[in-house]
């Protein structure tokens, strides 16, 4: 495998959790505008998508391959629970 190989593979491998991660921030932004207003899109969006690599990353390492619905699972936890992280961190915040 090539370099230009090795870095498609990993691209594809870890897009999923990006694009999931850009698309959760777009629409909390839009269905909570109020309550989300101090947190800027691409901070949740860059936080869902370390979660969401991190998922997969385990996801390979505990069954050995990806493309299983428990990688799948493990990567929407990951993108997940880091945006509901910072949001109910916003909410906790005195205004």
């Amino acid at each position: 495998m090539n370099p230009l190989d090795a870095f498609w593979h990993l691209a594809n491998l870890f897009a999923p959790a990006w694009f999931v991660a850009a698309l959760l921030a777009m629409f909390a932004k839009l269905l909570w505008r109020q309550a989300l207003r101090a947190i800027a899109w691409r901070r949740l969006a860059l936080w869902g998508g370390v979660g969401g690599s991190l998922g997969l990353l385990l996801a390979l390492v505990l069954l050995g391959r990806d493309g299983k619905m428990l990688g799948y699972g493990l990567m929407l936890l990951g993108v997940a629970l880091p945006q509901w992280a910072l949001q109910l961190r916003q909410l906790r915040l005195p205004k």
